[in-house]
């Protein structure tokens, strides 16, 4: 991943390293990205990348998340998930559920490496942050599946591979397409990967960011729909996927993180995740029976306010226990929020595809890259004629 802050272009129409993003085909997007248009542009958030590409049978990698940056996983924030359809993993959501609270950074991979994704996280926290190991950790890990293009028996991720995307993560603008845990997935039978967008709103005199990241692997190509234009049709053909995979068509998966610096509720973080939903649906998909659809959504504001108490202060003096209070947005205001999950979300998958190239892989199956040349002109025929 690039680590310059110095970006080539506009970050709204490509990535730092160059690749087309959504705007660029002269899709047009509701509402007001921040200024990466990703979900670092919400404060303290950090993305990291380690892709895997060797030979003609490797496509893989991992994705890292830290919630509040690498150098500080041990302050625990508000986080609330959401299972769209269960066909997939994510670690650690028991917890989350039972405690409103998500600790540590987030690993996103291929679903042989899930459980490596975990203990990677683990050692990683061992080696920089031992203090936090001292009693448990409950990781989150989370999973698609890329054994159309890598060969997803072959352990190529390894606890090295975790360790190096969470180093490697920075607040700049993440890559997309077929970068990370990203790197062998495809969405509507086309190549995809990771995409992530932002939106900002103003909340009583202050501006809050709701960023979204996903790691796309989902969809069947004739439910394909941009920013409201049915593609389905007219982008029937080249589907090698269609030919090539057992699998019923639509199956795969999406993982879907959500980070807001607004103030929170774990229950309103929760809602958040689910509305991700909406926005997936935009898209076009109905969601597969066969499609591991799990969504985090998690808030930065309160910091502290959800750090564990010291054990022994249940069997200690009276004196050594404490009381905490948050600040939360009222739920009756909370709408601006969740369109902007639904907008970003839904422009993130389309990153994920638009920043894609055709790739080869496994015992030489090919994914190809949606024709953005063709899409552009789409859109700007359906503009012109209003």
């Amino acid at each position: 991943m690039t680590t310059s802050g110095t970006h080539p272009g506009n970050p709204h129409l490509t990535t730092l390293t160059g690749k087309p993003r959504a705007r660029s085909l002269g899709l047009k997007f509701r509402g007001t990205p921040g200024p990466w248009n990703a979900i670092t542009d919400v404060p303290g958030v950090e993305v990291g990348y380690q892709t895997l590409i060797e030979g003609d049978n490797v496509r893989t990698g991992v994705t890292a998340i830290h919630p509040r940056g690498k150098r500080n996983p041990g302050d625990p924030v508000a986080a609330g998930f959401h299972s769209q359809n269960g066909n997939g993993e994510m670690t650690g959501v028991s917890w989350i559920e039972e405690s409103g609270t998500a600790q540590g950074p987030i690993a996103i991979t291929n679903t042989h490496a899930v459980g490596i994704a975990h203990a990677g996280i683990i050692a990683w926290i061992n080696r920089y942050h031992p203090d936090l190991t001292e009693l448990w950790m409950l990781p989150v890990a989370a999973e698609t599946w890329d054994g159309y293009l890598n060969d997803i028996n072959g352990h190529h991720v390894t606890e090295d591979t975790v360790i190096a995307a969470l180093e490697a993560a920075t607040r700049t603008q993440p890559d997309e397409g077929s970068v990370g845990g990203g790197t062998g997935m495809n969405c509507y039978q086309f190549k995809a990967g990771s995409g992530t967008a932002s939106r900002q709103l103003d909340y009583a005199n202050t501006t809050y960011t709701v960023g979204v990241f996903v790691q796309a692997n989902f969809g069947k190509r004739d439910e394909l729909t941009l920013t409201g234009i049915y593609l389905g049709d007219e982008l029937r053909e080249d589907n090698p996927l269609r030919e090539n995979l057992t699998t019923p068509q639509g199956a795969g998966s999406v993982i879907a993180v959500v980070a807001t610096d607004a103030p929170l509720f774990p229950n309103q973080c929760k809602a958040l995740a689910r509305r991700v939903t909406a926005g997936l649906a935009r898209t076009g998909t109905s969601g597969s029976h066969f499609s591991g659809d799990l969504f985090l959504a998690f808030s930065t504001a309160n910091p502290g306010g959800f750090t564990p108490g010291d054990p022994a202060a249940t069997t200690t003096a009276q004196e050594t226990r404490r009381y905490d209070q948050l600040t939360f947005i009222p739920w009756g205001y909370l709408d601006p929020f969740y369109e902007a999950v639904v907008r970003a979300t839904e422009e993130a998958v389309v990153n994920s595809l638009v920043a894609a190239d055709e790739m080869t892989g496994r015992d030489g199956h090919r994914s190809p890259a949606l024709p953005r040349a063709r899409v552009a002109e789409i859109a700007a025929r359906i503009h012109a004629t209003g």
